[in-house]
């Protein structure tokens, strides 16, 4: 799976994107969040507040709590504001 991360999330983690094996038992984007942060100190630091984070299944807005079926792709990035 290709995870992606955005804006201050990529400068905190050091890179913009990872491509993993997700493990089967990895069924939604928090329990992704969580594997992601256990494997890497820049991860969990970059989604230390869950409140500022946003994401998206193959290039879709959604909820922390959506399932990964079918996903290839998963992007987090902060809020967007536009002016």
């Amino acid at each position: 799976m290709k995870i992606l991360y955005f804006a201050r999330l990529r400068q905190i983690i050091g890179r913009g994107q990872d491509d993993i094996e997700v493990p089967a038992d990895v069924k939604t984007v928090s329990a992704l969040i969580d594997y992601l942060k256990g494997r890497d100190e820049g991860i969990a630091a970059a989604f230390a507040d869950l409140r500022t984070l946003k994401v998206a299944i193959n290039q879709s807005h959604a909820s922390l709590d959506a399932s990964l079926a079918g996903a290839t792709e998963v992007a987090f990035f902060p809020p967007v504001t536009g002016g």
